[in-house]
């Protein structure tokens, strides 16, 4: 059974409606040279749109463009550098596929409103908005929809901070606290993301994924970012090369326990879920 078959939810894309009544697939397309999986490295414009034409062939609704690894412990770059790399990109795909729905993955403001002259049409931000405090505002501007993910700490010492008495609970609390901010700053469409990997254990991961279907008390659209992640490499003892097969496994999980949107790296194989758990 897919949960989100009794839930519909409408993002106003820069007027352009995105409808979500069954779960769709976000697209990961990095142009970094460190993300945690070789594959989704991007880092010409050419690649970059050799794969977005790949992802939405496949069946992709939205494009996640990304330019800085968020992974534990990695180093952040500055606005300049990551404006260099992703915005150039984003105004590429926007002119060569001018129906696609474009997302920028970045917790800097600037990056956002620049991502958004080139053509973003959605702002994920892996912070929630803490590590940047204009971000909301600007999103509130922008009035573009907006992925709030939960995370403690930055993305260099976050794995100091997995401490929780109830994980789930805990990102409960957070999202009710920041859905209100962004409401206040005039942001309508708020899609939440429990930040899997971010500021928590293995052993978080998995209970979070157990208990997703209570983030439906929100009445948002959720968002699952678990693929290729340490929670299935880390777990079968293999790398992130080779988590695909694991990676199904929880996106079928996931999607069973409410997921509306599955951010992936994998758009054939996370489509083929989408429609086998369709005809169960």
């Amino acid at each position: 059974m897919i949960q989100s078959e009794n839930k519909q939810f409408t993002l106003n894309c820069n007027g352009r409606l995105l409808p979500i009544t069954r779960p769709v697939v976000m697209g990961i397309i990095n142009t970094t040279p460190d993300s945690f999986f070789t594959g989704s490295r991007k880092q010409s414009v050419d690649a970059a749109l050799e794969q977005a034409e790949e992802m939405l062939a496949q069946g992709a609704t939205i494009l996640d463009l990304g330019g800085q690894s968020t992974g534990p412990g990695k180093p952040q770059i500055d606005v300049a550098a990551e404006a260099e790399r992703v915005i150039p990109v984003i105004a590429a795909i926007r002119q060569r596929f001018p129906e696609a729905f474009l997302s920028v993955d970045t917790y800097y403001s600037a990056v956002a409103r620049q991502a958004a002259e080139a053509g973003a049409d959605i702002i994920n931000d892996v912070s929630g908005g803490t590590l940047d405090a204009h971000m909301l505002q600007t999103v509130g501007k922008l009035r573009l929809p907006y992925v709030c993910m939960h995370m403690k700490g930055t993305t260099e010492n976050m794995h100091h901070h997995a401490q929780y008495e109830n994980v789930t609970r805990e990102v409960l609390d957070f999202f009710i606290t920041r859905i209100e901010a962004c409401r206040v700053a005039g942001i309508h469409d708020v899609i939440i993301d429990p930040g899997f990997g971010f500021a928590k254990t293995i052993a978080h991961n998995f209970q979070l994924l157990k208990e997703m279907q209570l983030f439906s008390i929100l009445e948002k659209p959720l968002l699952l970012g678990i693929s290729r992640k340490s929670t299935i490499h880390k777990t079968l003892g293999i790398t992130p090369e080779e988590a695909l097969n694991g990676t199904t496994v929880l996106h079928t999980v996931g999607i069973q326990h409410g997921a509306d949107i599955i951010r992936v790296h994998d758009v054939k194989e996370a489509m083929q879920v989408i429609k086998l758990l369709e005809h169960l």
